[in-house]
């Protein structure tokens, strides 16, 4: 594969090819190799590629953070960052722009840097991002993350802090992407093709490498050796408990059963959480064509509990967190209103089940990485009822897996 920069072409005849500019001038480009086969682009014998790319996480994670993590030390190493030390530690904010799901990959890494490294962390959609007067700062990097490395938004966005002086970085899943190749550096994330229009197994790589960016600056600056440890031991765990939740998928289905004909959804959150409500409800929109609207838990009285009875499915994502209690508490609003809970919670927590519906379990993680646990049952619950409904699951309509027109 060759990369062709804007205004440049191919020139192919019997004898071979050259590569040109509009201006027939000549330039030179290395000849890159594709890391993966055909088998990657099929669906192994799954239905759909969405189902099958939900499945590959507990590998896709793994890839992502695969030579990254220093056990002994509690500490993570990004090479392809290109900042030492004294660079990282010289950052005084950080903006983090993106659409879609990327967009809601972002709003989780601002809570992981934030609480890790204290470092004031800002998220944006790249759509709006350029068509305001954004302020940047000396000491401020912008992480632009894109799954295709294409968005047409996030890359007019990534240019538009470039022009303003900031170190531009980005997160990507295609090697070679534009936003990869413009970049001052980046990370790539190492899911392997995504077929499917709706994403999953990107966004659980780019919060775990968004987690590493976290454990990265957060070593550097409040995190102790000790506890670092125990952040890595926490991480290298996440694989293998995604593969626990995923074993749950007949389970989930039976609750998709029961709730495939609803036309709306609710999915609430709080903390890092938030985020994932908002996936969640964006995973049904995206394949059922359902209304579905993520919320922060403490915003609910704030409105959307007028539309609460007893014909209204609320998702609640409620691990035992520092929010925990607070969150019990929303529960019982809802309950006591007669809406429909489902509950995403840990294993052995018996106050949720005595209030909700259906429960599904997940299991203890830290804090700042329970958004990667807790995504995986919502993206089944979407894929089920997609199914139950006769939808495109890999094709939805309207929808294109990489949007590279505004």
């Amino acid at each position: 594969m060759i990369y062709l920069e804007d205004h440049e072409m191919i020139v192919a005849t019997r004898d071979g090819f050259t590569t040109m500019t509009v201006e027939n001038e000549y330039v030179n480009h290395d000849v890159q190799e594709v890391d993966w086969d055909l088998d990657m682009i099929e669906r192994g014998g799954h239905p759909h590629f969405m189902v099958k790319e939900i499945f590959e996480q507990p590998d896709t994670i793994t890839n992502a953070m695969r030579g990254r993590l220093i056990a002994a030390t509690g500490q993570a190493r990004l090479g392809g960052l290109n900042m030492t030390e004294e660079e990282l530690r010289a950052v005084k904010r950080i903006l983090l722009i993106g659409c879609g799901t990327s967009w809601h990959a972002a709003l989780i890494g601002e809570y992981m840097i934030e609480e890790q490294a204290r470092i004031p962390v800002e998220v944006e959609y790249a759509s709006e991002f350029r068509y305001r007067n954004p302020v940047i700062e000396d000491g401020t990097i912008v992480f632009a993350i894109s799954q295709s490395g294409e968005t047409v938004d996030t890359l007019a966005a990534l240019r538009e802090a470039g022009r303003r002086g900031a170190r531009c970085l980005g997160i990507c899943n295609v090697v070679g992407s534009t936003i990869a190749r413009e970049s001052h550096a980046g990370v790539y994330i190492h899911a392997g093709p995504e077929i499917g229009v709706a994403s999953t197994k990107a966004f659980t790589s780019q919060i775990t490498v968004l987690g590493l960016i976290a454990l990265i600056f957060g070593r550097l600056r409040t995190i102790p050796a000790g506890e670092g440890q125990k952040i890595v031991q926490a991480i290298q765990a996440v694989p293998g408990q995604v593969a626990s939740i995923l074993e749950t998928s007949d389970a989930i289905r039976g609750i998709a059963e029961q709730y495939s004909r609803h036309n709306n959804f609710l999915y609430l959150g709080r903390g890092a959480n938030y985020p994932v409500a908002l996936e969640g409800a964006l995973k049904l929109k995206e394949i059922s064509y359902v209304h579905a609207e993520g919320y922060p838990a403490a915003e609910m009285k704030h409105g959307p509990i007028a539309l609460i009875d007893e014909n209204m499915p609320v998702v609640f994502i409620c691990p035992r967190d520092a929010a925990y209690q607070k969150i019990v508490g929303n529960i019982a609003e809802v309950k006591a209103r007669k809406g429909k809970i489902i509950a995403i919670t840990n294993e052995g927590n018996t106050e949720v089940v005595e209030m909700a519906d259906h429960v599904i379990y997940i299991p203890r993680t830290l804090d700042f990485l329970y958004p990667i646990l807790s995504v995986i049952p919502l993206q089944l619950l979407a894929y089920h009822i997609a199914v139950l409904r006769g939808c495109n699951v890999d094709q939805p309509r309207n929808l294109a897996k990489s949007v590279t027109v505004e």
